[in-house]
């Protein structure tokens, strides 16, 4: 059964061809042209891969610091001990605690985007495997988020740095801006994404293990890119 098109779709029709391969400014001036929504729409980018998320060889997980930022503001949670409380508070955290806070989100709170913790709370934080490894949330020194530089780590977080991962269907999906940023701050954020991303394991740069790359907007089509153009 085929989807029904929102109107957004209807309307952006005739501005682009589904199966064409689109230079990156190419894809942003049909974006930056379609109707507008009521809200600010996400602009996120999606990799196809052809990988096996099975294989840890050929697993897919890093970080990369957004230049101009997400457009999101995100909520930090941090687990630190007492005497680095008022650290964290200082640089940003949204929430900060020890035990008392493992307690809250065992509970099942998780009002939170990312979640930042000192080595020394890592024992505590062991306990909160089952509540925040499903959401994406739980703290892990592959992405800089267990850190005893808690200060620094907060403000790049604030500042832009976002974390990608493969999931099991193979797929890499991350918001790279709001449609209201300027033409160029979303495609300099696609072009330090993407770059991150064929950074973070070898077995990208074999052309075949990357079937597509598409950009696309909260209500809007997908905009597949010419691959190659990310490659040089």
């Amino acid at each position: 059964m085929t989807a029904k098109l929102t109107k957004k779709r209807k309307s952006m029709q005739p501005l682009y061809e589904k199966e064409k391969l689109y230079k990156l400014n190419e894809a942003m001036d049909i974006l930056k042209n379609a109707p507008k929504s009521k809200f600010d729409e996400t602009v996120e980018l999606a990799m196809n891969l052809g990988l096996n998320p099975k294989d840890p060889q050929q697993a897919i997980r890093g970080t990369a610091t957004l230049p101009h930022g997400t457009g999101k503001k995100i909520r930090v949670c941090v687990f630190c001990k007492v005497a680095d409380e008022q650290k964290a508070k200082d640089a940003g955290a949204d929430f900060v605690g020890s035990e008392e806070l493992v307690k809250k989100i065992s509970g099942g709170w998780c009002d939170f985007d990312v979640a930042i913790a000192s080595s020394a709370m890592m024992r505590e934080i062991a306990k909160l495997g089952r509540v925040l490894g499903p959401r994406g949330l739980m703290p892990n020194p592959k992405t800089g988020t267990v850190t005893d530089d808690i200060e620094k780590t907060i403000k790049e977080v604030k500042a832009g740095k976002i974390e990608f991962k493969m999931d099991k269907q193979g797929g890499i999906h991350v918001g790279v801006g709001k449609i209201s940023f300027e033409k160029d701050a979303i495609s300099e954020n696609v072009r330090k994404l993407i770059k991150a991303i064929f950074s973070s394991n070898p077995n990208l740069n074999k052309p075949q293990m990357v079937k597509s790359i598409t950009l696309t907007t909260t209500m809007g089509p997908g905009l597949k890119l010419e691959i190659s153009e990310f490659r040089k």
